[in-house]
């Protein structure tokens, strides 16, 4: 019983949760930069060639390393750094669209639906929240604790 405890209040369920899905997205990240610049060759961007295909790929590797940075710093307690997940993957999914509307004949966009882009807020929605109800416990917990004494 006193395990419990002692795991319940050094490591509460949010900051797993915070911690697997940074994890999560960080990897794929990670995983999406090497593949493209180092892999075995899967070209997201494959159709295109010139200037589009270089601005789009820097421009979403730049965002990409942006992510991998800001859930880091998420990862570590860093409030700030939630502001910097969302704008970057708002931007990440504005790359998406603009992709989509110019009709770029980019492989990633293939076969995909408008809306499916937006599954990219899913995690970061589940990660924000997290954190915010686990600063919140934590206020709620100092001021019980400022009451009772």
């Amino acid at each position: 019983m006193r395990l419990l405890e002692f795991v319940r209040r050094h490591l509460p369920v949010q900051r797993v949760v915070i911690c697997a899905l940074a994890g999560l997205l960080i990897f794929y990240h990670i995983y999406t930069l090497f593949d493209l610049y180092y892999g075995s060759g899967t070209d997201l961007y494959e159709g295109v060639s010139g200037n589009t295909r270089r601005y789009f790929e820097g421009a979403q590797s730049i965002l990409r390393v942006m992510i991998v940075s800001s859930l880091i710093l998420v990862v570590m307690n860093k409030r700030f750094a939630l502001y910097g997940m969302w704008a970057a993957i708002s931007a990440l999914v504005a790359t998406h669209y603009l992709a989509f509307f110019l009709d770029l004949p980019f492989r990633f966009l293939e076969g995909r639906h408008p809306l499916s882009y937006l599954k990219g807020f899913i995690i970061p929605t589940v990660i924000t929240l997290s954190y915010f109800s686990m600063s919140s416990q934590g206020s709620s917990r100092k001021t019980n604790s400022a009451g009772e004494a």
